[in-house]
């Protein structure tokens, strides 16, 4: 049964204040390679007035896949040398990578935590930690020190970047998600779906959310049905394709400008490549008959196409675990922190397989 939440506001959503961070605090990495990289790296900068010295040219592969050694040669290496050589090392808060700057670091596909496959962009995020001469393991995940703040992003206390991506299907898919998050207002609903009939930990995570965010502005589900065909949505979080019920690709939303949305799917970042119209989500156990880029699981970028401004998602199995935790990001969006601050609030993990599209300064303002 669909239902707007009943339940008073019982924990503070209060975040503390402090300096708004803007286009001085962003960089930009932008693949030379691509077209596409410098066309998205050019029309953001442009769009947020984000100088010239604060965009990153690197030279690498076009291919979402990259081995760790040409990652630290092509990308990170780089990469350190732009905010050093620009003094950018401190004021950096948040990198933003784009499409065609690799998406995966390859590594050993076994040993569950063990493995040292991770997402590039999680790995920039200790790209700070780097260039101050600290190392770090490669396999498994390392803590997220953002993970459940409640203050805005700093250096040094939080020795890290936050990094989002600028990646969809195509060109025109980044412009609008663009486009869109700088006129995001803070209005409209959240929608949390619960998987009906489980005792799973994230549906605790779901009905925490729930309680959270504002009765007049949630919609809540803890049915079997997934709510499909909803308007004026501005938060969205759910089980995704792990939920059985599930069976078709897009939810038919009317997503706000500044839209974000989180799930609980393992692969739904594995590719920014589009499926064919008639792909749909399917199973694990059909012979790979309903696969596209190996999993049948919902893709990350379909919310992009649909309308949405920001989605989280992961390039590989990350366990339910280290999934972004939606009772920290959604509340923390609506109450005015940015789309970066909010999802990285929620992803307990670093180096791991975690990736968040959209515009890093893109807020909804406070209620």
């Amino acid at each position: 049964m669909v239902r707007l939440a009943s339940l008073t506001l019982v924990v503070s959503c209060s975040f503390a204040a402090g300096t708004n961070p803007g286009p001085a605090n962003v960089v930009i990495v932008a693949n030379a390679n691509s077209a596409l990289s410098k066309n998205i790296a050019e029309y953001y900068a442009i769009k947020r007035g984000i100088p010239r010295n604060q965009v990153c040219y690197i030279r690498t592969a076009t291919t979402e896949w990259i081995p760790r050694s040409r990652y630290e040669s092509e990308i990170e290496s780089p990469v350190a040398h732009c905010l050093q050589t620009n003094n950018l090392v401190e004021s950096t808060l948040y990198l933003v990578t784009t499409s065609e700057v690799p998406l995966v670091i390859e590594g050993a596909r076994q040993g569950e935590m063990n493995t040292d496959i991770a997402a590039v962009d999680s790995e920039l995020t200790l790209l700070y930690q780097v260039v101050k001469g600290r190392k770090h393991q490669f396999k498994g995940p390392l803590d997220n020190p953002y993970f459940r703040s409640i203050v805005n992003m700093s250096h040094p206390r939080f020795p890290m970047y936050l990094v989002t991506r600028l990646s969809a299907y195509d060109f025109n898919e980044v412009k609008g998600m663009i486009d869109r998050a700088l006129i995001a207002k803070n209005t409209g609903n959240f929608v949390i779906d619960m998987k009906g009939d489980s005792d799973d930990e994230g549906n605790s995570w779901l009905r925490d959310t729930m309680i959270i965010l504002p009765t007049p502005r949630t919609v809540f589900d803890d049915s079997r049905k997934v709510l499909t065909g909803l308007n004026n949505v501005i938060g969205y979080a759910s089980w995704g394709s792990n939920d059985k019920s599930r069976t078709q690709r897009f939810l038919k939303f009317h997503w706000l400008p500044g839209a974000i949305a989180t799930e609980f799917v393992s692969t739904n970042a594995r590719t920014m490549a589009r499926p064919p119209d008639s792909w749909n989500i399917g199973s694990w156990k059909d012979d790979m008959k309903t696969w596209w880029a190996g999993a049948p699981q919902s893709m990350s970028a379909d919310y992009i196409h649909e309308g949405a401004t920001g989605v989280s998602g992961h390039v590989w199995e990350p366990y339910l675990a280290l999934c972004p935790r939606p009772q920290y990001i959604l509340p923390a969006y609506y109450n005015g922190s940015n789309l970066a601050e909010s999802f990285y609030r929620g992803i307990p993990a670093l180096s791991w397989q975690n990736i968040v599209l959209g515009d890093p300064l893109c807020s909804l303002g406070h209620p």
